[in-house]
């Protein structure tokens, strides 16, 4: 049996933690050195402080190549200046997770149009565990501390301990990327993945928070309308006042406190306001406004659950027997082709795309069909080529 490689702790950056660019000369410096090697990859990562603020703006910008090193940037000190979103959009970013990272560096103006992503190559590559540290691992036997990610990352000055484990975030992601696009070269699977980095680049990353009230957690507990609507009205107030005050929505009132209080204001106020917390201020402000959800009349009341097409694959097996048959073998079907290419299922096809073929294709389309009808719904050529032949061959080998 193989003894498993030794694991380095990574603790510090290896040439030193760099001090936090908050002035302009130190930046325009740092692309002066990496233009030296315009070839050069940068490993790109963003720091955000969603637990505590309402924004999803980035409060620090790590930036690495070979030739230039690290660059911590605050970007509260100043505008990034055109020198350096020039050099970035002329580079292939190597990011882990872009999804979450590519919104919040695109409000400051810094765009690519070729990036490689560590945890998607992870993904298609099958890996077990795909967050940053294990894949630093995998790939390079170093271990990586990632005890700051919750951090208030808005607070100012930065903590140095904060500074290295932002610094270290960065240090080895192009070495990661190196080793991670040879194994795809390996498994044949290189082509797929950039597809999947382009796609990524171009779709629509959404709200980085719930932008509706039904995504209120602990909803599901709340019976009648009277209730929903009360909540909504809540949740409005809410969503107000943490947006003025740039704080995380959770820090004006919780999930859990607002549902609570919304399922007793049909009750009265004494009963609403027993169910708030007791510390909590301003509770006539939200008594007013779940009142005023209580007093809509019946024809604004929300309904029960929110009108989705197609409807929840939830209610299938009760409602829509025959879909929901037809479901189940095209799923098996592609999540034994996935088992067989060594990656996740949502990832050979992303399951509410396959949801939404299943509910529109009673009749069975020829493979070529199914293609172009994947295609159309958002299916990479990738997908299309190993998903499109398990679907029809489910249907018309039974």
């Amino acid at each position: 049996m193989t003894e498993p490689a030794p694991v380095t702790d990574l603790t510090a950056p290896r040439d030193g933690l760099v001090p936090v660019i908050d002035r302009i000369q130190p930046l325009l410096a740092w692309c002066e050195a990496a233009s030296t090697a315009p070839q050069e990859p940068v490993a790109v990562d963003a720091e955000r402080a969603s637990s505590y603020r309402y924004s999803s703006r980035a409060y620090l910008v790590q930036l690495r190549t070979e030739a230039a090193g690290t660059a911590l940037i605050d970007p509260l000190a100043f505008t990034l200046p055109a020198t350096l979103l020039d050099l970035l959009a002329e580079r292939e970013w190597v990011l882990h997770a872009a999804g979450q990272d590519l919104p919040s560096l695109a409000e400051l103006g810094m765009g690519t149009s070729t990036l490689f992503d560590t945890e998607l190559a992870a993904r298609l590559l099958g890996m077990e565990r795909v967050g940053l540290g294990a894949v630093v691992e995998d790939a390079l036997g170093l271990h990586l501390a990632k005890e700051h990610s919750a951090a208030d990352w808005s607070r100012r000055p930065l903590p140095e301990g904060w500074l290295t484990y932002a610094a270290l975030d960065v240090e080895v992601l192009v070495e990661v990327r190196d080793v991670l696009a040879e194994r795809l070269r390996e498994d044949g699977k290189d082509e797929w993945a950039r597809q999947e980095f382009a796609h990524e680049l171009l779709r629509d990353h959404g709200p980085t928070r719930s932008s509706t009230w039904r995504g209120l957690h602990g909803l599901g507990g709340l019976r009648s309308v009277k209730q929903l609507a009360a909540a909504r009205e809540m949740w409005t107030r809410r969503d107000e006042m943490a947006a003025a005050e740039d704080l995380s929505p959770h820090r004006v009132i919780k999930d859990r406190d607002l549902v609570t209080a919304a399922k007793e204001a049909p009750r009265g106020r004494d009963a609403f306001d027993r169910a708030l917390p007791a510390k909590l201020r301003r509770k006539d402000m939200w008594w007013q406004a779940a009142r005023s959800g209580l007093e809509l009349p019946a024809s604004h009341l929300p309904e029960r659950s929110e009108r989705s097409y197609p409807p929840p694959h939830k209610l299938w097996s009760k409602k829509y027997p025959e879909v929901w048959e037809r479901y189940q073998l095209v799923r098996a079907a592609v999540g034994q082709r996935a088992e067989d290419l060594e990656l996740p299922a949502e990832n050979l096809l992303q399951p509410a795309l396959l949801r939404h073929w299943v509910w529109e294709h009673e009749d069975v389309p020829t493979e070529p069909e199914i293609g172009a009808q994947l295609a159309e719904l958002g299916a990479r050529p990738w997908q299309v080529e190993q998903a499109a032949p398990v679907i029809h061959r489910a249907q018309t080998e039974v």
